[in-house]
């Protein structure tokens, strides 16, 4: 296997990998957050925040934009694979540039409203965390998903 198809395929499964992530959120974890408590809500969410910050993650996380990159940066020339590949890159970086500018803000700003037994008002951090957090999810979910959808088009005109 070459090396332009090799970094092609590892840029299309951590894109993958990423898709499903956001996906799994706006499908399933947080439908099911918000059929819960606030003191629920906010204390998964709190976790989930602290745990998801691991070495598996943030290969994932950046090793898709990256891999997307370099998969650009070796398919220069190269007509179909190049387009799918500048349009998966385009999409990453929406998404990067959403859970950056929205998402770790809104989780770092629920981190710092404190442990759930001495929030005051359970309420209003849920209400400032759980509606932008979501809305924002979707955005990134789409991104992700299409930049999957691109690589897929890039490896089959490969």
């Amino acid at each position: 296997m070459s090396i332009r198809l090799a970094a092609l395929a590892a840029a299309t499964l951590t894109s993958g990998l990423t898709a499903g992530l956001f996906f799994a959120y706006a499908c399933s974890v947080m439908p099911g957050l918000a059929a819960t408590d606030a003191r629920t809500l906010v204390g998964t969410m709190q976790s989930i925040n602290r745990k998801i910050l691991n070495g598996w993650f943030l290969i994932v996380f950046l090793g898709a934009p990256a891999l997307t990159a370099l998969a650009v940066a070796l398919h220069l020339g190269d007509g179909p694979v190049l387009a799918w590949s500048v349009a998966a890159l385009v999409a990453h970086l929406v998404m990067f540039g959403v859970t950056m500018r929205v998402n770790v803000p809104l989780n770092n700003q629920l981190d710092a409203a404190g442990p759930v037994d001495r929030i005051g008002d359970l309420a209003a951090v849920r209400d400032r965390f759980e509606g932008p957090w979501v809305r924002s999810n979707l955005v990134r979910t789409v991104a992700s998903v299409a930049a999957f959808a691109a690589l897929v088009g890039a490896l089959l005109a490969a």
